[in-house]
């Protein structure tokens, strides 16, 4: 099983030393949430400082995934928008198609990305049609750049547990490309079935994985033993994938370095058994 980190719980890093850090602790890669430190998709010299980054992986030896959950990149006023879902949802999926563009250049695994909450003021049958229409553009760079898709459901979001993954799936015609980015955590905050069992029914269409600890009924990203769930058992689930499996902290840069270092070694316990 590979083990990754993501760079969100980084955040006071810059981007190189964050992979070093990564690297030198055993990680096999990192989740690389685009941001304004962390390689802004809309800053100046973008193919250069991409280069610089897939440099920077190949000779760490470091796998990567994007993820494309910056809380303030496109709105400085509003924390994840515009979505989807969004009156201006242009700029969500003008965002999308650079960061598959970017994974391209990369080789990444996958680009991460979920459906956003759904306004009050907007019908669920409009919301749906948005979605869908927005999904379709960002298929057409996938497929443009030959890069698999990781739909996340969110906690809270239009399309908030597997269900919803599977029904937007459907909604696209099941295209291949369009793979699943499965958090652990979510699967114990707001799934009915046990996280194995959530891991077994997602294997299939699995393209990316985060992991983290959480408690039913809340979504708070926990450090591994904060939380709720026993993590052999949804290791041992995990067992025929691939991919990478990446710790997601975001609220803890503060002490990344030994979180990090702590994260890699319960995981590594966890799989041992």
């Amino acid at each position: 099983m590979r083990f990754g980190y993501g760079t969100n719980g980084f955040a006071n890093h810059r981007l190189g030393d964050a992979l070093r850090v990564l690297a030198d602790l055993g990680y096999d890669g990192v989740a690389l949430t685009l941001d304004h430190q962390h390689l802004d998709p809309f800053g100046p010299d973008l193919a250069r400082r991409v280069a610089e980054v897939a440099a920077d992986l190949d000779r760490l030896g470091l796998a990567v995934v994007i993820e494309t959950g910056a809380r303030f990149l496109l709105d400085p006023w509003r924390k994840h928008a515009p979505t989807f879902l969004d009156p201006d949802r242009a700029g969500r999926i003008e965002f999308l198609t650079r960061a598959v563009a970017i994974a391209a250049d990369l080789n990444a695994e996958a680009v991460s990305f979920w459906s956003g909450n759904k306004p009050a003021d907007l019908p669920t049958g409009e919301a749906w049609a948005h979605l869908v229409d927005g999904c379709t553009d960002v298929l057409k760079a996938a497929d443009e750049h030959d890069v698999r898709l990781g739909f996340e459901p969110e906690p809270g979001m239009l399309v908030e547990d597997l269900d919803g993954y599977f029904e937007l799936a459907r909604r696209l015609g099941d295209p291949e490309r369009f793979g699943l980015t499965l958090d652990i955590g979510h699967c114990r905050c707001n799934e009915s079935a046990s996280v194995p069992d959530c891991v077994r029914r997602a294997l299939p269409r699995l393209v990316n994985v985060q992991i983290d600890d959480m408690r039913r009924g809340t979504h708070e990203h926990l450090e591994f033993g904060k939380g709720e769930i026993d993590f052999p058992p949804v290791l041992a689930a995990l067992a025929p994938y691939t991919g990478l499996v990446a710790v997601e902290l975001p609220r803890d840069s503060h002490a990344a370095p030994r979180i990090a270092r702590e994260s890699l070694e319960f995981l590594r316990e966890a799989v041992a058994g």
